[in-house]
């Protein structure tokens, strides 16, 4: 790590890590970590600036907190002030403001480095890892917090209308964030408490194979705080087999005879579910759920063993529980129109895929399913292609547009996943066709969807785009 020129953000980031004052560059500061560091920046009195490629929802929300914002990358962006600059994950080496930052000297960190200084400036760091899930149970974890009177500070990877946003500060001690094992960022942080959700294959473009990653989550693991806790999933082995290399205290959850914190007795009404709470052995409290998917019945769990360990009264959680409301692209509804229901969801990896089908079917109990998946990362497709294609077998109709590729990782041998995406797909018997343009998906079920049909636009890129225009020209008709 360079040090700026005059030992400034060095010595902060030693003692206090006191960012009032500090004037932050932020490139890429569309996405909604970066967006949320930002705000939690300004909140510790920072002056900040940052570009991002294009437009980007929240741009305003930004501008009126105090950052000064563009659109476009340039290095005459950059303020002759500039002492800190972050960049996101997507940001490349030849990016012209970070080449600039270098030619300066500047202090330089990628966004994982600056959660890690966000978390020792903040307090105690409560960490949630996992492969899929994370952004969901941490937004659940903070309104657990929240509404048990902790007012933690907040930073998650998507955007929550209850919470207020991706980010906040509270008064409490402690410091709430989502944790991606992408790159292996999530090892920039100390936390005092922390939850594994999973441990599944992904990100192969910078993992050598799921041993590589179950490593990761060890490491991951190991960073806990030995006098602090860490939860897992009991019914998932490597997330077991990770949680050993903690020096931490280990709880575990799930459905399974033997966790520590275990639901019991569910029972499904439209997809939503009432359970049990057992903890040690013990029946603790009975609750429910407000959004579909037993998955978030899981979820729930690692997050009442977070907030309990943090100081929360099981009262307290069994009546927070029913009031999360859930966050922004997952399993969100959109509209309904000519008897068309259409909802969105983030979901980019194969399990997510399978899972948030089916909570969808279960909750709204469709006539017919249309799945729109817009593939994340030429990579991610060419290397779980098979897995993505046995993803959706609860579909009635599958809809596949081109691949958005956020880091531009695309080379020839990569340029047709989502063709081949849709050929497997149709050699395991699903109806599917391959639509590269959004514009020519929404064409496309404007002409075949009828009254009692749900779409659900599923993908980590701009496929909710599809679900808006669908929408407004379902209600127009």
């Amino acid at each position: 790590m360079r040090a700026h020129r005059n030992g400034h953000i060095e010595s902060r980031r030693e003692s206090s890590l006191n960012f009032a004052g500090v004037r932050a560059h932020l490139i890429g500061i569309g996405g909604s970590g970066m967006s949320g560091a930002a705000g939690l920046l300004m909140g510790l009195g920072a002056r900040v600036t940052g570009s991002d490629a294009k437009p980007f929802d929240g741009i305003g929300e930004l501008v009126q907190a105090g950052a000064c914002v563009s659109v476009g990358h340039n290095a005459d962006m950059l303020d002759p002030q500039t002492e800190l600059v972050v960049a996101s994950a997507a940001i490349p080496a030849t990016n012209p403001e970070l080449r600039e930052a270098r030619n300066r000297n500047l202090t330089i960190v990628k966004y994982a480095e600056l959660v890690g200084m966000l978390m020792k400036a903040l307090g105690k760091g409560v960490a949630v890892a996992g492969t899929h899930g994370k952004s969901t149970t941490t937004a659940m974890c903070v309104h657990l917090f929240r509404e048990a009177g902790l007012d933690p500070s907040f930073l998650v990877g998507a955007k929550s209308q209850q919470l207020g946003g991706s980010s906040g500060l509270g008064k409490g001690p402690y410091f709430v964030v989502e944790s991606c094992e992408f790159d292996r960022s999530f090892l920039q942080l100390m936390p005092e408490s922390a939850v594994i959700l999973n441990v599944e294959t992904d990100h192969l473009d910078c993992y050598e194979g799921i041993h590589d990653i179950r490593d990761a989550f060890g490491a991951f693991a190991r960073n806990v705080a030995s006098d602090g806790l860490l939860v897992c999933n009991g019914d998932d082995s490597r997330a077991v087999e990770a949680a050993r290399f903690a020096s931490a205290q280990v709880e575990t959850f799930g459905f399974s005879t033997g966790n520590t914190w275990r639901a019991t007795n569910l029972r499904s009404d439209r997809g939503c579910f009432s359970f049990e709470v057992e903890a040690f052995g013990e029946p603790l409290f009975t609750t429910r759920t407000s959004v579909p998917g037993r998955y978030n019945v899981a979820n729930a769990l690692a997050a009442i063993a977070l907030a309990h360990h943090a100081g929360a009264e099981p009262q307290a959680l069994a009546c927070a529980v029913p009031s999360f409301a859930g966050i922004d692209r997952r399993l969100s509804w959109c509209g309904q129109g000519r008897g068309v229901t259409v909802i969105d969801d983030y979901a980019h990896h194969p399990t997510e895929i399978r899972v948030s089908i089916k909570a969808a079917r279960n909750h709204y109990k469709p006539k017919r399913t249309w799945v729109v998946f817009q593939p994340h990362q030429h990579s991610r497709t060419r290397l779980m292609m098979e897995d993505f294609a046995a993803s959706f077998a609860d579909a009635d109709e599958v809809i596949v547009p081109d691949v958005f590729d956020a880091r531009s990782t695309n080379n020839d041998g990569d340029a047709n996943g989502a063709a081949e995406l849709v050929s497997r797909i149709r050699r395991g018997g699903g109806r599917v066709r391959h639509l590269p343009d959004l514009a020519d998906v929404t064409d496309h079920l404007m002409k075949h969807i009828v009254e009692g049909d749900l779409v659900l636009t599923m993908g980590a890129g701009d496929i909710w785009k599809v679900a808006d225009e669908l929408v407004e020209r379902i209600r127009d008709r």
